[in-house]
């Protein structure tokens, strides 16, 4: 027998739905270390006995709130290919670190949960529009070469990981609180993509 809908939930929307978007905003706020079912329950103003006809438990729901946040805040940020390499490098560069200081504090809280963690992950990368930022980096570059304007033989996939890796140095302090600005100078962006353009070898 299905649950008697909530007065709570707004018109037109699934119980299990304004359940993950009350999980997420909470997510958005305080991560999922010590989140709890409660928590969630009265941000959604239901009974928390509700969230077990629509979840098989806190780990499921917590990791597709999770799933959410992250697609919302890159989706947020905006981020499209413009066509000229070196300046698209740039904005890659700019989203990709703009992203991961957003995201990281939530998913700080996947250390120490690692059913949550195992959970998330089986969603899939939320991140790249579900590509993920190396894959999504990786097929740009791709077409590049495909094109001839990269070298024949350039490993298109350990340059994406690399540029995505800077992005995370940029990115990983902050969550300590080491070197926490709003903002990172250019010329960060500027160094990552002409490195990777023109290498380190004398020409």
């Amino acid at each position: 027998m299905a649950p008697r809908r909530a007065a709570a939930l707004p018109e037109g929307v699934t119980a299990r739905e304004h359940l993950i978007t009350a999980a997420a905003g909470l997510v958005a706020e305080r991560g999922t270390a010590g989140l709890t079912v409660r928590d969630v329950a009265r941000a959604a103003g239901l009974a928390p006995g509700v969230l077990y006809n629509h979840f098989a438990d806190r780990e499921e729901l917590l990791a597709l709130a999770l799933h959410r946040h992250v697609r919302q805040v890159e989706d947020a940020q905006g981020f499209a290919w413009g066509g000229d390499l070196a300046a698209d490098l740039r904005a890659f560069v700019a989203h990709a670190v703009a992203v991961h200081r957003a995201v990281l504090p939530a998913l700080a809280g996947l250390v120490g949960q690692p059913e949550l963690a195992a959970r998330f992950e089986a969603l899939g990368n939320p991140m790249g529009g579900g590509l993920g930022m190396v894959e999504l980096l990786a097929r740009r570059l791709r077409a590049e070469r495909d094109a001839g304007n990269l070298a024949a033989g350039a490993d298109v996939e350990t340059v994406a990981t690399l540029v995505v890796g800077a992005c995370h140095e940029l990115a990983v302090p902050r969550l300590f609180g080491l070197g926490a600005v709003e903002a990172f100078p250019p010329e960060c962006e500027d160094a990552v993509v002409d490195t990777v353009l023109h290498g380190v070898l004398p020409r």
